[in-house]
């Protein structure tokens, strides 16, 4: 079986190396990248992606009609419909803190979603 060749850019600082990635049986070369993080996101990226997602979820009480959330950790890439589907599906509240846990262990990923603005019942100024 002959060798899988692959490049990508790496993400993981300005520099966005352009490196190229050969597996060869089950093991994996990478090269181009500038520093170990390069490899070690090379690495990741073509065997377990994940993503830190960013959405909003509907919001009572508020002028505002939704809220911004994110994970507070990344979450398997394949995971992502899914959880942007709960996400869908969810209303909140007012009054909701920066921080505040809206959804605990969403899609059994481990990661929370958490608000990423406050929110006062009824406010027509709110807080980031």
């Amino acid at each position: 079986m002959s060798p899988i060749k692959t490049n990508m850019v790496c993400t993981c600082c300005p520099l966005g190396c352009q490196m190229d990635i050969t597996k060869s049986g089950g093991e994996y070369l990478v090269t181009n990248n500038k520093c170990p993080r390069g490899k070690k996101y090379a690495l990741e990226e073509l065997t377990a992606p994940q993503r830190t997602i960013t959405s909003t979820v509907k919001i009572t009480d508020s002028h505002n009609p939704v809220i911004p959330v994110k994970t507070d950790q990344p979450v398997p890439k394949e995971k992502l419909f899914t959880i942007m589907k709960i996400l869908a599906s969810v209303t909140v509240k007012s009054p909701v803190k920066v921080g505040d846990i809206i959804i605990k262990n969403i899609a059994s990923t481990g990661a929370n979603i958490v608000a990423t603005r406050t929110v006062d019942a009824n406010s027509a100024a709110d807080k980031v």
